[in-house]
């Protein structure tokens, strides 16, 4: 496919600094908006989104800042809780991870209220975390230095998972509170039962290094990842090995995130370049990726709760995709 089919975003906001991480909440915020949080070199801004496919009277996109979090690092991973909520009494709550090997939990009112917890225990960098999606009362993160760690929000380690090359994304089950997914750079997916702390089930990439994974938590037996080139589907009721495997980008994968509103409907970003990084966002009953974009030194990459559109973040600002389906 050729570099000069690329769409340009749907639609854009323009931020203060460069973006490194961008995440949408995917829990409800209580609200018709959803809430977006997106990091930089030494801040989190948290606001709500809203665009023109769930509001008529808005033109493409409103986002509205709720408030600017300092960080004192670069923020390099985050993760919503799902206790945050804008209805009634207002509660933000998200965890970072940065290079000092240390998660950041923080809880604020949007008034007075604002608490940031550091918990300490990783050796090496944190690649990913994720809070359990039910209750939020703790939180996994996986990291360079092979272990997958389970955190009460005390800031207490509760399981330490080994692994056997460093740990590069980790997803909860939906409902299932107990199980746990952990990709593997060396190639390998495990799913986990937290409660016996043993491996219950693994699938094989066939190569490495596994970049990015995700499950797809609208039907959990697909999973999806991106190695080298190539992206990679899984159907784990059928066999350990790919079930579909493609070549996605030319200078390397490095992420994989499933659409939330459609469960063929996935997206993957090439690794940073010079000039540019390249989305793909492809559907499964379709060779071809369905759409090309590309966003200045692009990072981060992040599915809308309901809508088939996602975002990643870019220099000075963020790019939204729609797709049509």
């Amino acid at each position: 496919m050729q570099e000069d089919s690329s769409r340009s975003p749907s639609y854009t906001v323009a931020c203060e600094d460069y973006v490194h991480v961008v995440e949408f909440s995917p829990f409800s915020s209580g609200t018709t908006a959803s809430l977006l949080a997106y990091g930089g070199n030494q801040y989190v801004v948290v606001g709500t989104c809203l665009f023109q496919e769930e509001d008529m009277e808005i033109e493409g996109v409103e986002f509205n800042v709720l408030r600017v979090f300092h960080h004192d690092l670069r923020v390099d991973a985050l993760a919503w809780s799902p206790e945050s909520r804008l209805d009634r009494i207002p509660t933000i709550r998200f965890c970072t991870a940065a290079a000092d090997r240390k998660l950041r939990l923080l809880t604020s009112d949007l008034q007075d209220r604002h608490e940031v917890k550091v918990m300490e225990g990783h050796t090496s960098y944190i690649n990913h975390l994720v809070f359990e999606p039910t209750e939020g009362k703790q939180i996994a993160s996986v990291s360079d230095d092979h272990t997958c760690r389970v955190w009460n929000l005390d800031g207490n380690e509760s399981t330490t998972l080994r692994l056997r090359s460093p740990g590069i994304s980790v997803c909860w089950h939906p409902e299932e509170v107990f199980k746990l997914m952990v990709a593997e750079k060396k190639g390998t997916i495990r799913f986990y039962d937290l409660v016996t702390q043993q491996a219950i089930l693994s699938l094989d990439c066939g190569q490495s290094p596994l970049m990015s994974a995700d499950w797809c938590l609208t039907n959990t037996i697909k999973v999806g990842a991106v190695a080298g080139n190539d992206w990679l589907i899984w159907d784990i009721t059928r066999s350990s090995y790919p079930q579909e495997k493609r070549p996605a980008h030319i200078d390397k994968a490095r992420l994989f995130k499933w659409s939330r509103a459609n469960e063929n409907l996935f997206a993957t970003t090439g690794c940073p370049g010079k000039i540019s990084s390249q989305l793909l966002i492809h559907h499964l009953g379709h060779p071809q990726p369905v759409m090309i974009g590309s966003a200045p030194v692009g990072s981060g990459l992040s599915w809308h709760r309901t809508l088939p559109l996602c975002v990643i973040g870019g220099d000075r600002k963020l790019c939204f995709w729609m797709t049509e389906m």
